[in-house]
């Protein structure tokens, strides 16, 4: 095989008239890991259909080994060794590992029945050469993501793939398997094979990729050596924003107390938890993966009750037990996961903003629909959601202005106190800003903010004071001037 191995040239692709790509360029070579950066609507998606046969281009010509080529379908894409691992797996849960990596290609017999011992042999095989051991008769349903990315990947290689690409494969993983999957990268770019790599944490690409091609607006802005460019580059690249604007943090008079925690516990969770929010202020809640954040904020909404322990909310000591009974007294809650537990994928914009509030538009049983519209409108219009219309299906949309929407369901309930839960998961340069932007506003109103983040630059770009957690206690708490990465880890890992 050439060096070259795939080489796109002036691909556009349009829908509806809305053009895609416009004239993008891009070339991946055999042992390489070549990043794809740009905000969400930068046509990242799109090309990735358009390389795994999804989509055909509009213009433009697809090389394979300097040989031109026409990509009709996913099937021919995958015999042409080209495989793709999402974001969302594909694993079946009530499938085992074997059979997960040769799903819809079992080994059979001269009698057409399944060759188990094959398969089982030829999947220990796949994994081995990963470095990966795992009981492959293992239900899918009980693998960590990580170890279903894993099974992904082997059955990629099953396949014969030496073009592979991740679609932000470390979005839902913690530092240690963030590691080994960057471990099991590395042994695949030594072996040959040539890895498209998309993700938003701009920190990891200067750890694995080799160089970086930066889209905006569908159109290709530039291919870099990822040693010769800077964060800063990169992120000006991609939006027109220096790294200074990513954190637009304002100085906010902080006031008086307006929630307490003493001593919150939750067995098997967290224990003897202590903290104190103030108005106008941003507390981040930093630690790793498992340290408890999520569950005690998740307490203080009421989804999951404490076993002990108290919390105040302006000097009123309450048990709260529901979520319901937390919005009465203030408190509004976007949670980490806001496919699943933020929002209502098939309903529309409307119906999910209003969903917190559907009372203040109900009239004897009758939902006054127009009132609600605007409301919905209104709450849109104010984050600057990209949608067609509030009637649009949320699931139409992409992460970032799924993520705005959560955030103007919340915001429609005028919390007092706001829990934002990784608020800025998933989602490009551009909007983190603008959700960065939205909390400082949000701060300088008065709202007190509980932000739990694990990306290190965002607790120290937007927090007044950092709180940390190691293994469902409190382990360290910071002030915004003295704060650094260093004391944030060691206080993370009890490195102290």
């Amino acid at each position: 095989m050439s060096e070259n191995t795939l080489r796109l040239t002036n691909i556009s692709k349009s829908f509806a008239g809305v053009h895609a790509l416009r004239g993008v360029h891009f070339e991946l070579r055999l042992g390489e890991v070549h990043a794809l950066l740009g905000e969400n609507g930068a046509g990242k998606s799109t090309l990735v259909k358009v390389i795994t046969g999804v989509h055909q281009p509009d213009t433009g010509e697809i090389y394979l080994n300097d040989r031109r080529i026409h990509l009709a379908d996913p099937r021919e894409a995958t015999a042409l060794g080209i495989s793709a691992i999402y974001q969302e797996l594909s694993t079946f849960p009530d499938l085992d590992i074997a059979e997960n990596i040769f799903v819809g290609r079992r080994p059979t017999l001269a009698s057409g029945l399944v060759n188990w011992r094959r398969m089982y042999r030829d999947a220990e095989q796949l994994l081995s050469s990963l470095g990966v051991h795992l009981d492959l008769k293992t239900k899918a349903r009980y693998l960590s993501v990580a170890q279903q990315q894993m099974v992904e990947i082997a059955r990629a290689l099953s396949v014969n793939a030496r073009i592979l690409i991740m679609d932000e494969p470390t979005s839902a993983l913690t530092l240690n398997e963030v590691a080994d999957l960057f471990q099991i990268v590395r042994r695949l770019r030594e072996n040959g094979t040539a890895i498209l790599f998309i993700s938003h944490r701009l920190e990891e690409l200067f750890e694995i990729a080799d160089r970086v091609t930066v889209l905006r607006d569908g159109a290709y802005v530039d291919t870099r050596s990822m040693n010769g460019v800077t964060q800063e580059e990169l992120i000006r690249m991609m939006v027109g924003r220096t790294v200074k604007e990513l954190f637009p943090k304002k100085d906010v008079k902080v006031g008086e107390v307006v929630l307490r925690v003493n001593k919150l516990t939750r067995k098997g969770a967290f224990r003897s938890v202590s903290f104190e929010l103030h108005k106008g202020e941003i507390l981040g809640m930093a630690g790793l993966v498992g340290a408890g954040r999520t569950e005690v904020s998740q307490a203080i909404f009421g989804v999951i009750p404490a076993d002990e322990g108290m919390i105040e909310i302006e000097g009123k000591a309450l048990r709260i037990t529901s979520p319901s009974q937390a919005m009465e007294c203030g408190l509004a809650y976007v949670p980490e996961d806001r496919q699943h537990h933020g929002l209502v994928l098939p309903m529309d914009i409307t119906d999910n903003v209003t969903l917190p509030i559907l009372s203040r538009f109900s009239r004897w049983g009758w939902l006054a629909t127009k009132s609600a519209q605007q409301a919905a409108y209104d709450a849109v219009t104010q984050m600057e959601v990209r949608a067609t219309t509030v009637w649009q299906k949320v699931r139409e949309l992409s992460g970032g202005n799924q993520q705005k929407v959560v955030l103007a369901k919340w915001l429609s309930t005028h919390p007092r106190i706001l829990i934002l839960d990784e608020p800025t998961r998933g989602i490009d340069v551009g909007t983190k800003a603008a959700v960065h932007s939205l909390m400082s506003e949000l701060a300088a109103q008065g709202i007190a903010i509980l932000m739990i983040s694990s990306e290190l630059p965002e607790i120290l770009g937007m927090s007044d004071r950092i709180l940390v957690m190691h293994d469902g206690r409190v382990t360290g708490l910071f002030n915004r001037s003295e704060a650094t990465q260093e004391k944030i880890m060691m206080a993370a890992t009890q490195a102290v």
